[in-house]
């Protein structure tokens, strides 16, 4: 399926990161990831965004999970682990579960960032909101530059990818299934109020594989300047 990695090639490597990112956010939330060889990142890129622009967002954690296994299939006959960042965690979970389902080969390791536990719901739900009211609340999660949420003309661009986003996060339901034989490591904003410790902590009863907790300096928005931190826990664990 085209598209939906960036670079469009996938590279070898010993063990591929499929990385995908938080709700409105691209595949280029990664990009400076993919300079480090070793360690071999794919960032996901979803529909609507970026080079996709002119795609129409998924708005569903289902139609999501269906497409981007169909693009990952090829190369899970190899080594291959899972990273998502705020929304990016809930479908990479969703993504190794239906993996499992359909009889695939799993993931080595499950990377979860910035998310809670998938049973529990967005507490303050925005999808819905009236465009001010939408906007307004925005600026809570700190990662879209107040210079945008100003400018009307290009938000209307973004606001159709940023609901779309929003829609499948706070209209997810989570549905039991035995937990994954899939390690999983977790990592949580020391300043989030979005995924609090308590709240990440939850995600441990979802694997029978190990788990390990990790906090990253910073609000729901430390990837963006705490990647050396988390990038050398993520090397230590696949080994790279």
């Amino acid at each position: 399926m085209a598209g939906w990695f960036m670079p469009e090639r996938v590279p070898y490597a010993p063990v591929r990161l499929f990385c995908f990112p938080h709700a409105g956010g691209g595949a280029s939330a990664y990009r400076a990831w993919t300079k480090e060889s070793a360690l071999g990142a794919v960032p996901v890129q979803l529909p609507g965004r970026e080079n996709r622009m002119r795609e129409t967002p998924l708005l569903s954690m289902r139609a999501i999970v269906e497409q981007a296994a169909e693009a990952i299939r090829p190369y899970a006959g190899q080594r291959y682990a899972l990273f998502g960042h705020s929304l990016g965690a809930r479908v990479a979970f969703e993504l190794a579960r239906y993996m499992r389902r359909k009889g695939q080969p799993l993931p080595a390791h499950l990377f979860v960032s910035g998310s809670r536990a998938p049973e529990i719901p967005e507490p303050s739900p925005l999808h819905e909101l009236e465009e001010d009211a939408f906007l307004a609340a925005l600026s809570r999660y700190g990662g879209t530059p107040q210079s945008l949420l100003d400018n009307k003309e290009l938000m209307k661009l973004f606001l159709p990818l940023l609901r779309a986003d929003f829609t499948v996060d706070e209209t997810y339901e989570y549905q039991e299934e035995e937990p994954l034989p899939v390690p999983i490591t977790a990592f949580y904003g020391s300043d989030d109020p979005e995924a609090t410790r308590g709240e990440t902590e939850g995600w441990e009863r979802h694997t029978s594989g190990g788990f390990s907790l990790h906090e990253i300096p910073g609000g729901h928005f430390y990837l963006t300047y705490s990647s050396p931190l988390l990038l050398s826990h993520i090397r230590r664990v696949l080994g790279v």
